[in-house]
């Protein structure tokens, strides 16, 4: 596996802290192989090291709650500094209480999960403060590559755009690959979401979440979602909805962003755009093989702008106007951004160029898509999408 230098060097400072390392981010996306990287470092000055990993039957039958944890690694740490990982900590029973207790006894503790309840006020405000937070995500393009050298394998952009980056997926051939990708959504549906939650109308769950992850990368409302489901004659409140779609966010699946009202000059509350953690969530469920590069190429895009350091915002420009895919902030510097499948036909050209119209030449206009010929204008640099996933930063246009 490769070394994911971009997560580690976020880490790296904090090896010997007491602050509490919070490692988190959605199943399978490489938390576990992390914490190995980070071990494997450490290993190099010490072997008072404790690694546990909760997902193990083995481990959580024996060690599940926070005193049995604590007696374990008192029982087995070595005299002092300890560094302990307890990877899917959110399975034992008031796991905080531990990780609370033996923080304060030489130790360097680092935790993983897969659902930001981790992260929930009921625990952070437990920890007073102590603690740091990472948030792991699936490979974004520059690692595949990087892996497909050691794997000794090719991978086109075109199977990102379908299948996405969750790390194992790549060691295995189309029909293991699907498998495996079928596996990663049933565990996070039925283990990480309907059992967690104690969801009782699993049906219409399921059907909330087909639809929403199969409409990545649209704008909705909890209204338009529940308008939808009155047309297929089901029978769903606001507030079910608005429950569901947060148990989503929970499990690190999908990602919201609120549009930005450029005439209002606020946030525009009632609406929301979403994004896939990984885009294979959408072409899981497509058929015949019609999958929707379009709008899973603006996702791959929101994916790598997160990866790249940028905060994004999604500008409204009005209710009969074309709506500003990302406004990417870093560093003081502000990026208006359009990503389009391709602009070769003349309708689509002028309805994603004309997105900019209004936008003054102060701020710099890109248009991202899988062209191959060059359509920058004097106002609105345009990027080839293979040129994108190479990027570091948008400073480099």
């Amino acid at each position: 596996m490769i070394v994911r230098e971009h997560y580690l060097k976020q880490i790296r400072d904090f090896y010997d802290s007491d602050l509490i390392k919070i490692i988190v981010g959605v199943r399978r996306c490489g938390k576990s192989i992390i914490l190995e990287q980070i071990m494997e470092e450490i290993s190099k000055k010490t072997d008072n090291i404790i690694h546990l990993n909760f997902e193990d039957d083995l481990v959580i039958s024996n060690i599940y709650d926070s005193e049995k944890l604590i007696k374990y690694v008192e029982d087995n740490r070595k005299n002092g500094k300890c560094y302990i990982f307890l990877d899917e900590i959110h399975e034992v029973k008031d796991w905080e209480k531990a990780v609370k207790t033996l923080r304060l006894h030489n130790n360097s503790v680092f935790i993983t999960g897969s659902n930001s309840k981790i992260l929930s006020k009921e625990y952070t405000d437990a920890f007073s403060g102590r603690y740091v937070s990472f948030r792991i995500r699936p490979f974004v393009y520059k690692e595949i590559v990087e892996y497909s050298k050691e794997l000794n394998k090719e991978f086109s952009i075109s199977d990102y755009l379908v299948w996405g980056g969750f790390p194992k997926r790549f060691e295995f051939q189309y029909d293991a690959m699907i498998t495996y990708l079928k596996e990663i959504n049933e565990s996070i549906i039925i283990k990480d979401l309907m059992l967690e939650f104690n969801i009782k109308n699993k049906e219409l769950f399921k059907r909330i979440v087909n639809y929403v992850l199969i409409s990545n990368s649209r704008v909705f409302s909890s209204r338009s979602i529940e308008g939808y489901l009155k047309n297929e004659h089901i029978k769903c409140s606001v507030n079910t909805i608005i429950k569901y779609l947060s148990y989503l966010e929970k499990a690190y699946v999908i990602n919201r962003i609120k549009p930005y009202s450029s005439k209002a000059k606020s946030e525009l509350h009632y609406y929301f755009k979403i994004y896939n953690e990984d885009v294979s969530f959408n072409s899981l469920r497509i058929f015949n093989n019609r999958y929707d590069l379009t709008h899973n190429m603006e996702n791959i895009v929101y994916n790598e702008l997160i990866y790249m350091g940028y905060k994004l915002k999604v500008m409204s420009k009005g209710e009969n106007d074309k709506e500003i895919d990302f406004i990417a902030s870093k560093d003081g510097k502000e990026f208006y951004i359009q990503v389009a499948y391709s602009v070769e036909n003349d309708k689509t050209y002028d309805r994603e160029f004309g997105a900019f119209a209004s936008i003054d030449n102060t701020h710099k206009k890109i248009i991202i898509t899988n062209d191959d010929l060059d359509y920058s204008t004097s106002a609105v640099i345009h990027i080839k999408l293979k040129d994108f996933l190479v990027m570091e930063s948008l400073d480099e246009v």
